[in-house]
């Protein structure tokens, strides 16, 4: 197995659902193998599995990697080792993080995991904080604030901003140390919390967003998503504006481990450590006092891979990179969506110009979706809009899509999950979007030809539908209803004409 290099001929690709390379995070509470495909900006989880060995669980006590917890961590290990073989997986990374770079018979336990063929990267802990705020940098653009990746062993602390990694630092709070600092009340165990927080002075007033990255932080979003019975269950790029976000962490610190593990979506591991998270977050929240808080499930991982893409492949867009990938792989090229875009955008709402790389991604997913049995399309189709791990993408701009998509359909009755997560406006906008894809992929059949030989757009009170005369036949009955369908939706009078080629031609390129 190699070690992960840069591989610029891949960069920028699409590269299918294909084992491309693997992760292992070697951690203070979990050891965790993830096996990636999928284009380089916006990789594909193809396999995640993890041993909650708990490495770091006596460092505080021993200084030593426990030798039960090490024995787990190894049994993993050469899971993983022989995983990796049968699969052929060539590009490696392993890194380890603070349990074993703080351990007294950490570099004993390196040596024991490079002889099963792998290549340790111990990460200090500059690095690893500069590492997850670059995932944080690759899930979401122009990020602008603080990154707080809370994991067992250290709490790590990054500002970010211009699309570059600032000042950072790594202090002993995970969630395995964090019991260390508990006082008897919640209030005395904040003050501790805010001592070790403060010399980070940096920290204070944050401009911009706080990003909270790792596990526990993702569950603490997974209770508020419960909570208010939120429409979507992803918790990546969940928001809340920082009133709310100090109820949440006063709500979790109070709560009952017991009743926060009767989710199924939270582990018995994560709602011991969640009450003092809260207090955590409390405290950081009091000093930093950002504008919102933002939950990803890009970290440390993503960051290693986002680090080693070439300054043009990070430049991509990752929604139009993830999306693009998961719609060739079911049937629709990027190049198809694109002309479909194209063919459709005279008679997009002038309120969704700059909606571009939304619309396009809609397209992607409604041409996608006709591959799915029609019993089943619908369901599905918006459940790949709405609760797939899309990246750079907010909760109104999954409502359009979802939204889209049904119109593709022509189910415009949208359920009402859709109107809290976007206004009334963007979800008749991205219906329109919807009704436009079907009536060009029903008038040609996908066909190159209904590109070339006809045109979609608004004419004052008239949506006009030109068709080349030796393709006229092209407009039969049901492509009379998508028209009809598409205008009532505008408020336009629908009209279609027959051109000449000449016509078309100057129609087409005016110029």
């Amino acid at each position: 197995m190699a070690v992960a290099g840069r591989t610029p001929d891949r960069q920028g690709t699409f590269s299918g659902n294909r084992v491309e390379r693997a992760i292992i995070d070697i951690g203070s509470n979990t050891v965790r193998l993830v096996v990636y495909g999928g284009s380089p900006r916006a990789p594909m989880t193809l396999f995640n599995e993890k041993v909650a060995a708990q490495l770091g669980r006596e460092i505080a006590q021993t200084g030593r990697l426990a030798d039960e917890a090490v024995d787990l961590a190894m049994r993993g290990l050469e899971r993983y080792a022989l995983l990796l073989r049968e699969l052929k997986v060539q590009t490696v990374d392993v890194v380890a993080t603070a349990a074993v770079r703080d351990a007294s018979n950490g570099p004993d336990f390196v040596k024991a995991v490079d002889a099963l063929g792998f290549a340790v990267r111990i990460l200090p802990g500059e690095d690893e904080a500069r590492i997850s705020a670059m995932g944080i940098l690759g899930a979401f653009p122009g990020a602008q604030g603080v990154v707080a990746d809370l994991g067992g062993g250290s709490l790590e602390l990054v500002l970010v901003g211009e699309e570059e990694v600032g000042k950072g630092t790594s202090l002993p709070l995970g969630t395995l140390r964090l019991p260390e600092h508990c006082g008897a009340t919640p209030a005395e165990t904040i003050d501790k919390l805010t001592a070790l927080l403060s010399p980070a002075g940096w920290v204070e007033h944050v401009d911009g967003a706080l990003y909270l990255v790792g596990g526990t932080w993702r569950a603490m979003a997974v209770v508020a998503m419960e909570a208010r019975n939120y429409p979507l269950t992803d918790p990546h790029g969940f928001e809340l504006p920082l009133d709310e976000a100090h109820s949440l962490a006063q709500m979790v610190a109070q709560a009952d481990p017991a009743k926060l593990n009767a989710s199924p979506r939270i582990s018995s591991m994560r709602s011991e450590n969640l009450p003092i998270a809260g207090l955590l977050l409390s405290s950081l929240l009091s000093l930093s006092q950002p504008e919102k808080v933002v939950f990803s499930s890009w970290g440390l991982r993503e960051g290693v891979l986002f680090d080693e893409l070439e300054p043009y492949a990070r430049e991509r867009d990752p929604l139009l990179a993830g999306v693009g990938e998961f719609a060739h792989s079911r049937g629709c090229p990027p190049t198809l969506a694109t002309r479909v875009a194209g063919w459709t955008v005279g008679a997009v709402p002038a309120s969704s110009q700059g909606s571009e790389r939304l619309r396009l991604s809609a397209t992607m997913l409604a041409l996608s979706s006709m591959q799915i049995e029609p019993n089943l399309r619908m369901e599905i189709a918006m459940d790949w809009a709405l609760h797939k791990r899309w990246i750079a993408v907010d909760a109104a701009g999954r409502a359009m899509m979802a939204a889209a998509v049904s119109a593709n359909g022509n189910h415009c009755e949208m359920p009402d999950s859709l109107y809290r997560l976007a206004s009334e406006e963007k979800i008749e906008e991205a219906i329109s979007w919807g009704l436009a894809i079907r009536l060009c992929r029903r008038l040609g059949a996908r066909s190159n030809a209904t590109f070339n030989v006809s045109d979609l757009r608004v004419d004052e009170s008239r949506l006009v539908l030109s068709i080349e005369k030796s393709h006229r036949a092209l407009f039969g009955i049901p492509s009379e209803k998508d028209m009809t369908l598409l205008a009532d939706r505008l408020g336009l009078e629908p009209v279609m004409r027959a051109l000449d080629a000449e016509e078309m031609e100057l129609l087409r390129h005016p110029d």
